[in-house]
């Protein structure tokens, strides 16, 4: 228990310190890029980076990746995952590919995370509110159409028990109406590495899975909920493997 609360206390004051020598690094290379790269892609791709420097310095960390990404990582994609804990982002960050985070708005006051989120183009969104999902998906759209992906969470929130929750409409509806693929990612061992609801880190040997691209070409809104289903079978078969083989 005091070895937990000792490791934590170094992990969160080692993410405080990255955070502040990032900040002004992500926003030389926004301000340097911002004439020609309009997705901001530059930026998000090192804003997410300084999460591999955080993991190499949490000793109660270790995180992989595995599985394939497309050839073309700037042609976009929805990517959707599956959700165990906070630290999905984290872990997911690590592919070395940029995509755009739809992220409650609470995240965007943060200080400087907030501000490197901007210059990032991650998407805002104030849940419950009709008009700030119409704007987000809106941004969604913008970021596709400028050739950068969109990562959304299909269950919403994070599990608080590591059970695969249903999926929403929402990313799979974007992915059909934007003619763009579905990316499905499957996420293992990161419930432990920090439970909801509680600010100790715990010891977690978490892997993110790519798994093969799912064609949205010809689909129309009614085929919506099948392909929300099928993607979400098939990440539950692959989270199953894993956690049988961890």
């Amino acid at each position: 228990m005091i070895r937990r609360s000792i490791l934590s206390v170094w992990s969160w004051a080692v993410l405080g310190i990255v955070i502040i020598v990032w900040t002004p690094l992500v926003f030389v290379t926004w301000l340097v890029t911002l004439p020609f790269d309009k997705g901001h892609y530059a930026a998000g791709y090192l804003f997410r980076k300084l999460t591999v420097v955080h993991q190499v310095l949490t000793p109660m960390w270790k995180f992989r990746t595995s599985g394939q990404l497309p050839a073309d990582k700037r042609h976009p994609y929805v990517v959707v995952s599956n959700h165990e804990s906070f630290v999905d982002i984290l872990l997911i960050s690590h592919l070395p590919i940029e995509m755009k985070w739809m992220s409650k708005e609470t995240i965007f006051k943060i200080p400087l995370v907030g501000w490197m989120m901007r210059m990032a183009g991650d998407i805002r969104l104030v849940r419950g509110n009709r008009a700030s999902g119409a704007a987000a998906l809106a941004a969604c759209h913008d970021r596709l159409r400028k050739n950068v992906s969109v990562m959304i969470f299909p269950e919403g929130t994070r599990s608080a028990d590591g059970s695969l929750g249903a999926f929403k409409d929402g990313a799979f509806r974007l992915a059909i109406d934007a003619g763009v693929p579905i990316l499905p990612l499957v996420v293992h061992g990161t419930r432990t590495a920090l439970r909801k609801h509680d600010w100790r880190l715990g010891d977690s040997n978490a892997v993110v899975r790519v798994l093969d691209p799912i064609s949205t070409e010809g689909m129309t809104i009614d085929d919506m909920p099948k392909l929300r289903d099928d993607v979400r079978a098939l990440i539950a078969r692959e989270l199953d493997e894993m956690s049988a083989a961890a």
